[in-house]
């Protein structure tokens, strides 16, 4: 297996089961995408991130230490683990969003 399978591999395909939504980006076109989520950046502390592709293709790469990077199509979603820096770009004209989870209070 290779270090990019492996590092996918590590990323759980999906948001763990105690986080609850609490908000999410407009809807984001290579036009209106900001210059911040086309370099490093992290989500806060604990908080998660899903990628919504609704139209097109996006680049979704993770930096050092866990560099790898991802195609994300139109209806695939991809999670964004807390404190992980990421990077996102248009191959393929379209739109997302990024929609915003944290963990369940008691």
């Amino acid at each position: 297996m290779n270090e990019q399978s492996e590092l996918w591999q590590a990323i759980p395909p999906g948001l763990p089961a105690d986080v609850v939504a609490y908000g999410r980006t407009p809807d984001f076109t290579p036009q209106t995408l900001p210059a911040a989520f086309k370099s490093a950046h992290t989500t806060k502390s604990g908080v998660w991130g899903l990628i919504r592709v609704l139209e097109g293709r996006l680049s979704y790469h993770l930096e050092l230490p866990h560099e790898g990077s991802k195609l994300v199509s139109a209806g695939e979603t991809a999670p964004i683990p807390p404190n992980i820096p990421h990077r996102v770009a248009f191959v393929e004209g379209g739109r997302f969003f990024v929609e915003f989870f944290k963990k369940r209070n008691p």
